[in-house]
């Protein structure tokens, strides 16, 4: 009987040993599993850290070889036409937004008649019949489409010294929904949009601007009006 309850005795020491053995296991597989854990999460906080840090260094370099020209627009030459000499303005034969072929008869004053130099799009028509019009007053005002551009204004201090006549250009178009559309720069005009020379003792000078302007295919986008606002990206080279 004696020996009996020695073995009983000694089976549930055994089971209370491998009770306390299975604990510890299960701490140990709990700390592993945190240590893991730990490990994946400093893995991928790493990881994140190297994807921001390269993705800011690839959002740097593209801008820094972009120049973003702001306020733009898509603009014409306007060519004003008016009568060598003094007159009534008897007729008128256009409304704006007519499109005229070249030496077409646009109106009329005393017995002059006023002709279109080119062909292009009336932007502005005087219909005051019978006023005094003086020789070289505009009587109508037109534009010639193949000479739209996209015009931007950039101050000289902001990358104008980078951009040189066939760099690569982007622009979009605030009606058509930041759609962007590909050309290369035309000209940089050689002065500055104001010529007016200003003195001042001041040691901060006045910073100038500068008109850019960008080339597309007028013939690929016939939906493009002149004076449509814009924004312009010029790529370095």
């Amino acid at each position: 009987m004696e020996t009996q309850e020695k073995i009983i005795e000694s089976e549930q020491e055994i089971l209370a040993a491998e009770k306390s053995i299975l604990q510890e296991i299960k701490k140990e597989e709990k700390m592993i599993l945190g240590i893991e854990k730990n490990i994946f999460i400093i893995g991928l906080s790493i990881a994140l850290v190297v994807v921001g840090a390269a993705a800011g260094l690839l959002f740097w370099q593209m801008s820094s070889n972009e120049i973003k020209i702001d306020n733009s627009m898509i603009s014409a030459p306007r060519i004003d036409l008016s009568a060598k000499s003094s007159g009534p303005l008897e007729e008128v034969f256009v409304n704006e937004g007519d499109q005229v072929l070249a030496n077409a008869v646009l109106g009329r004053v005393g017995d002059e008649l006023i002709k279109a130099k080119t062909a292009g799009i009336i932007v502005d028509v005087k219909k005051d019949i019978g006023q005094q019009f003086s020789a070289g007053t505009p009587v109508v005002s037109m534009i010639d489409p193949n000479e739209l551009r996209v015009i931007g204004q950039l101050d000289e201090n902001k990358g104008l010294s980078d951009i040189q006549v066939g760099q690569a250009a982007v622009f979009t178009v605030d009606a058509f929904d930041g759609q962007q559309f590909s050309g290369v720069v035309d000209e940089i005009t050689p002065t500055s949009n104001d010529t007016g020379v200003v003195f001042s003792i001041s040691d901060k000078r006045e910073i100038k601007q500068f008109d850019i302007k960008i080339r597309f295919n007028i013939e690929a986008h016939p939906e493009f009006k002149n004076g449509m606002s814009a924004k312009i990206i010029i790529y370095k080279k």
